[in-house]
């Protein structure tokens, strides 16, 4: 290990965490993950065959549904198995690079899933609100354009956080929050000034998860507008319906992203364990 001011050291690895105080029961505790991890692979690939086979179901919906799929694939394949191997085999350590690889493939994927999520609070919008122009609005052109636009964005916007963070002396305890890396939880580790990086992180999630949300939240009140305008209740409740997978869809993914930003900025190390379930959470529940 290299020496920072004679005193202060740089760790080689980081140390990821497992559940505080459940060390004797983490095997029992690798059973629900691994089957949580294979439903999720087998359910999301099963959704992709699905809608790649029928050609009935080649239209925006569905489109917009398959990639939310690809991007909870690869957000499981990215963490879940490193998640199983501390559990099952208590293998907490990951070097820098590996970690702050790591972590720009969970923020990136998590942003593309909040677009996605956006792209279909929209398709939802103009199918309800709009419905004579639905298919020339929703184009499979114009969809293939929003979707790699919002795709690049999740990648542009991830792409500088592991050189910002590659710049720092780590030299404070090397165990971080969860069994997995992130942003907010590395900036914790550095011995250096991270006033860019805090600034960078809070504007960057502002700007998409907060802004993703705030659309999605005005979609769904213009929804509601024109839904309480239909005269017959039946029409009424039906399209409510088309959108209660999504509005479940948007909790699931939003209160876990909002609830861990806040804990990790204004906690201050407050209700580890919580955090800590928060975390999973966050991470395995939307791709189930």
């Amino acid at each position: 290990m290299s020496t920072v001011n004679d005193t202060k050291f740089t760790p080689a690895v980081f140390l990821l965490t497992r559940i505080l105080g459940q060390e004797d029961v983490h095997l029992r505790i690798s059973i629900p993950f691994c089957f949580m991890y294979l439903i999720s692979i087998l359910g999301n690939s099963v959704i992709l065959f699905i809608i790649k086979t029928d050609p009935s179901l080649h239209e925006s919906m569905y489109i917009f549904l398959s990639m939310l799929a690809i991007t909870d694939l690869g957000l499981s394949l990215a963490t879940i198995p490193m998640i199983l191997g501390i559990f099952l085999f208590n293998s907490r350590e990951i070097s820098f690079d590996a970690c702050f690889a790591q972590l720009f493939f969970i923020h990136s994927l998590k942003f593309i899933e909040s677009s996605m999520l956006l792209l279909m609070a929209f398709n939802r919008f103009v199918a309800i609100c709009n419905p004579l122009r639905y298919v020339s609005i929703l184009t499979q052109k114009r969809i293939g354009k929003l979707g790699f636009l919002f795709v690049l964005r999740g990648l542009a916007i991830a792409f500088p956080v592991p050189f910002l963070l590659k710049r720092f002396q780590y030299c404070r305890a090397n165990v971080l929050s969860h069994s997995y890396c992130l942003h907010q939880d590395v900036i914790k580790m550095a011995c250096s000034d991270i006033t860019v990086n805090s600034i960078y992180g809070l504007v960057v999630t502002l700007l998409t998860v907060g802004l993703d949300s705030l659309l999605i939240f005005l979609s769904y009140v213009m929804i509601l507008k024109a839904v309480l305008s239909i005269a017959s209740q039946v029409e009424c409740l039906r399209a409510l319906n088309t959108c209660v997978s999504h509005f479940c869809a948007v909790l699931l993914f939003y209160t876990p992203e909002i609830g861990l930003s806040v804990l990790h900025r204004f906690g201050k190390g407050s209700f580890p364990l919580f955090q800590i379930l928060l975390g999973y959470i966050y991470l395995l529940v939307p791709p189930l």
